[in-house]
């Protein structure tokens, strides 16, 4: 499937890492730019001419650019669209969109070297790239216009859209397009183009550009996984074990063959599906389900008890050292004054509106997958493991999904594999959309993990930080992973200890404690990482010395900040934004907090209110952020938003708990959101740059929870260190 948009006006696949670096070996392309990067691209007369594998242009002028990432909401279609329209000089109205096939040696992610979309990455890692193909493109048009009106090429301009001569020639890219296309060398790898320069830009970092999905996604013809209706098509439920390792032992599927419209039942090793012709008897067939599952391998404990062995690591020395910097347990021995912290962060659900789904079709010896696709490169390598299939014979459509946090981009890829497992039960006799209920999603694992830390630090008679011992504790998301090669080095997954072992502020004996706890509870990445629980550490702290030292929290931060300008210059504008330093009524707190992640620096300033029952309301946030080149004001201003409503949810009320090894939450009367009610007045400023761009869509999540903690403080007195707050009540000083 192709979908373009016309803007106008829980249960682990054991998948080796030989096959997953298989696939991503292939992609170590660099900037794949070709004028055709291969001889299929090539067109029929009349039809698009492709002049690279990111931008073809159609006989009517219209510009579509292939997309090779995952749009899950968060506007990198537009953002990759901008790119390309501004070095091409395009016309924003003939733009168009496609996502690019699964193809790693095409489509790589430049930052990892597979295709796959995360880690905020997206326009930092396709800002050359896309350049590059959009200027060679260009080029290649006014070097066939050239040609066609026997001038100079360097005569030529092109603006939005029109190709011009000063003779008073004129054409436009349709015109060009197929002679552009033919006289271009398909090996021939392109000279080094001339980019714009900032000061020229119409369309990058420009206010009020419309974004590529608007239309589509207001008239409801944006095409998401649980839109496809294929011929003769099996929508497809799974009753999943309710204990994470639990299989299915035997099961009684003769009530469920009963419902009108179930088809067939099957046992796969995830659980036990059940086709039906469409998603309610799919649902209504599994409900009539009698299963016996075999629990001899689940996970058996519940939150209490994995709470206790964290805590109980970070009470002893960690494990595995992740900086060690000076001598800080030394230094704590002598110091003015020691803050000691403890602090606890729970199991955590992506919780996106769309739940996982998938569509597959088995024939012609090979699989087709439909979805919202987040990492085809692991997606391809487990599609062919499962269907026992070449992996040349697995073709993925990727369409928009609604949403994912990171869900979506799995090392065992659970949802798709299911999909291929079902579709191969019933041998391929039918097309199988996978579909997950809210709650099959909420209880199917791969969460936030729950960690711990403890915190001792120390400050000198002068008030200025002299010591920072550090310890954590939690399951590692990358352990057992085909990533964990490159991203564990002796004992430590970077992403358990990101915002703590690289601690911005300059403290001069800085030690880092990491100690993995080992749990059946599938955990993977949330959005932001491990900065979601380091940076309310960090910044907590920070925060509680420099009310011991009797200090203002902006200026303390500014002073320990002083060889990090960009830290510091989000820090003076979210601070002057928000009138830092004015005296606030009773009942009412400000807190402030800073943090980098991903590249990109975001400061947040949050202003509460204590109700009268004791109850805490945010008032407003005002976040500051330096990401580099803006490409979409809005859209960056879009993630930082959606980063302040996620991360405020998280901080007042979201926690996955379990019961004897169940989930205790299935749906949003449990794990409930934030409601639009509880959204605070957010205002984001953005620091103008020329340094390349870099991610946005997490990097408002950090800052969000410590800033609300120290603003509770600034009200109450009390500290606020173990997350969610829940239902605690608070009294104003």
């Amino acid at each position: 499937m192709t979908i373009q948009q016309k803007i106008p006006g829980g249960r682990p696949l054991d998948l080796s890492r030989r096959s997953f670096l298989a696939v991503a070996g292939g992609a170590g392309v660099g900037l794949v730019i070709g004028l055709k990067a291969d001889p299929a691209l090539a067109a029929p007369s009349g039809a698009p001419v492709q002049f690279n594998p990111f931008v073809k242009v159609s006989p009517d002028g219209a510009v579509t650019v292939i997309v090779k990432h995952l749009d899950k909401g968060q506007g990198v279609a537009t953002g990759l669209a901008t790119i390309v329209a501004e070095e091409m000089d395009a016309d924003w109205a003939t733009i168009r969109t496609e996502f690019a096939p699964a193809n790693p040696a095409l489509y790589a992610n430049l930052a990892f070297k597979a295709q796959g979309t995360g880690g905020s990455t997206s326009i930092a890692n396709s800002w050359d790239q896309y350049r590059t193909a959009a200027a060679t493109a260009r080029a290649a048009l006014v070097k066939a216009a050239a040609a066609e009106w026997k001038v100079a090429a360097g005569e030529i301009k092109v603006v939005n859209g029109v190709i011009s001569h000063p003779s008073g020639k004129t054409g436009s890219f349709g015109q060009f397009a197929e002679k552009a296309g033919d006289s271009a060398e398909p090996t021939a790898a392109p000279q080094a183009p001339q980019f714009k320069e900032p000061k020229d830009y119409r369309l990058i970092g420009k206010e009020g550009l419309h974004r590529v999905d608007n239309d589509s996604k207001t008239d409801g013809t944006a095409i998401y996984t649980q839109d496809l209706k294929l011929p003769g098509m099996l929508v497809a439920v799974v009753a999943h074990p309710p204990k994470f390792g639990g299989k299915p032992k035997s099961f009684n599927d003769a009530e469920a063959r009963k419902i009108r419209g179930v088809e067939q039942v099957v046992q796969i090793p995830t659980g036990v599906a059940v086709l039906a012709r469409n998603t309610w008897a799919a649902i209504q067939g599994r409900n009539a389900l009698e299963v016996e599952w075999d629990d001899s391998a689940a996970e058996n404990r519940g939150s209490d008890e994995l709470m206790a062995a964290c805590k109980d690591a970070v009470s002893k020395p960690g494990v595995a050292t992740a900086t060690n910097a000076g001598d800080a347990e030394g230094a704590l021995k002598g110091a003015a004054k020691v803050i000691e912290a403890d602090f606890a962060f729970p199991y955590l659900a992506h919780a996106a509106m769309e739940p996982l789904n998938a569509c597959v079709e088995l024939k012609d010896g090979g699989v087709k997958i439909t979805t919202g696709a987040q990492f085809q490169s692991i997606d391809l390598a487990v599609a062919s493991k499962v269907a026992g299939v070449p992996m040349d014979k697995v073709v993925i459509d990727t369409v928009w999904a609604g949403g994912s946090f990171g869900r979506r981009a799995v090392p065992t890829s659970d949802y798709i594999a299911e999909a291929v497992m079902i579709a191969k039960a019933i041998d391929g006799k039918a097309p199988v959309k996978l579909v997950w209920t809210r709650e099959d999603d909420m209880k199917g694992g791969y969460y936030r993990p729950m960690y711990a830390h403890r915190v001792r630090a120390a400050i000198g008679p002068d008030g200025m930080p002299v010591a920072w011992h550090h310890r954590i504790a939690g399951q590692s998301i990358m352990t057992g992973t085909a990533m964990e090669p490159m991203l564990v080095k002796d004992g430590v997954d970077d992403t358990s200890v990101e915002g703590a072992s690289n601690l911005a502020y300059a403290v001069p004996n800085l030690k880092v404690e990491l100690t993995t706890i080992k749990a059946g509870v599938p955990v993977l990445w949330w959005r932001s990482v491990g900065h979601t629980h380091t940076a309310h550490a960090v910044e907590t702290v920070i925060d509680e010395l420099a009310y011991a030292a009797g200090k203002d929290p902006v200026e303390y931060r500014l002073a320990l900040l002083k060889d990090k300008p960009r830290h510091a210059g989000v820090l003076k504008l979210a601070a002057e934004k928000a009138g830092w330093g004015e005296k606030l009524a009773k009942g009412k707190g400000r807190g402030v907090a800073v943090h980098e992640s991903f590249n990109s620096y975001v400061a947040q300033v949050v202003d509460v209110t204590i109700k009268p029952d004791g109850a805490v309301k945010v008032d407003r946030v005002v976040a500051a952020v330096d990401c580099g080149i803006v490409v979409n004001p809005d859209v960056v201003r879009a993630q930082i938003e959606g980063g302040v409503g996620f991360g405020l949810g998280a901080a007042l009320r979201n926690a996955i708990t379990l019961k004897g090894g169940e989930v205790e939450q299935g749906n949003f009367d449990k794990y409930k959101p934030l409601r639009i009610s509880d959204m605070p007045h957010v205002e984001v400023h953005i620091v103008k740059s020329e340094e390349k761009p870099t991610g946005v869509g997490e990097p408002g999540v950090p800052p969000i929870a410590p800033a609300l903690a120290n603003a509770i403080f600034a009200a109450t007195g009390k500290r606020v260190r173990d997350l969610p707050l829940g239902d605690q009540k608070f009294t104003s000083v």
